[in-house]
């Protein structure tokens, strides 16, 4: 039995955490840098600690390494040598299990939760080349190369001891199915393919999400199949065209609501947290057995989330 559904099963729920690089700007960070969030694994490594242990504290059951632009290739155009851009994504694992066993050992912390999980997170290629690219899916690469990339850094984040991996912010079909075939190279592991969103019923690059979930429910080794880095309202929509596709576990964690100006770099609008909370209760009624939250969510929204997670698995 895979990872996620072991836990899904004894919980019947699984919350996931919020944003990472939103924690790390809020305590002062500045990640205006094509490693984003990756270069502080190199920097400050304990800010990274502190913010997944955070996440535990509101209740999330999954802490996301801070890997996802993370590549032995953006390391060493920064600077560092292959075998310290390695060790960073590695180390990247290590710091979140540091943080879960700071959580878990405070027997107050376990009441009704089953011990959190680390999830190796593996952004798409565009990612990389910190370009928008990762909002299109149009790469100038072959499939062999895309294979390539992916597979080095999932190896370096399973030797490291993630306990699945979580491949997110897919914008295309075609790089879900090479990020899940890699995935099905690894023995034993599991992972979810979360694609991210640009209306309610296609992924960024006009993709159906039916054939897109349809195209995934193939694959073993693919646990849940979710949407990330989303606008809130077009959620419900997408996961019942998911639904429509495949039985198995969907993740949704979108952005907070409000919404990101590219060229002022800026975001406008609200999300408060009570409103995101009331949002995820839909999702869940849609089908949603992950919840949790991208851009520009915090601990707050997950403790909320949640508040009425923690009620449900009572009345389960």
């Amino acid at each position: 039995m895979n990872t996620i559904q072991k836990f899904l099963n004894e919980q019947k729920l699984m919350v996931l955490d919020g944003a990472l690089a939103t924690e790390l700007e809020g305590k002062g960070l500045d990640l205006n840098d094509d490693l984003w969030s990756a270069k502080v694994l190199a920097e400050q490594p304990d800010v990274i600690e502190q913010v997944h242990y955070e996440y535990f504290l509101a209740g999330a059951d999954v802490a996301t390494t801070a890997s996802y632009q993370a590549s032995v290739e953006g390391f060493v155009k920064k600077g560092y040598t292959e075998e310290e851009a390695k060790q960073f994504i590695r180390q990247s694992v290590q710091i979140a299990a540091k943080a879960r066993d700071r959580f878990w050992q405070e027997p107050q912390n376990r009441a009704g939760r089953t011990r959190p999980l680390i999830a190796g997170s593996v952004g798409p290629y565009g990612a990389y080349l910190a370009d928008g690219s990762e909002y299109r899916g149009y790469y100038a690469i072959s499939e062999n190369q895309l294979a390539d990339f992916h597979r080095q850094r999932m190896a370096l984040l399973i030797e490291a001891g993630a306990d699945f991996l979580v491949c997110e912010t897919v914008p295309c079909l075609w790089e879900a199915q090479v990020m899940a075939k890699v995935v099905g190279e690894f023995p034993g592991v599991c992972c979810w393919i979360s694609f991210s969103c640009n209306s309610e019923d296609t992924v960024c690059d006009g993709t159906s999400v039916k054939v897109c979930a349809a195209a995934m429910d193939v694959y073993p080794q693919v646990a849940a199949i979710g949407i990330n880095c989303t606008a809130p309202h077009l959620i419900p929509s997408l996961l019942d065209g998911m639904r429509s596709a495949t039985q198995k576990p969907l993740a949704v964690y979108p952005n907070s609501g409000e919404v990101y100006d590219p060229v002022s770099k800026t975001w406008h609008g609200t999300g408060e947290a009570g409103a995101f909370a009331a949002a995820s209760r839909l999702w869940h009624a849609h089908g949603a057995s992950l919840i949790g939250g991208c851009c520009r969510t915090t601990p707050a929204h997950i403790a909320q989330v949640y508040s009425w997670v923690s009620e449900q698995r009572k009345a389960l």
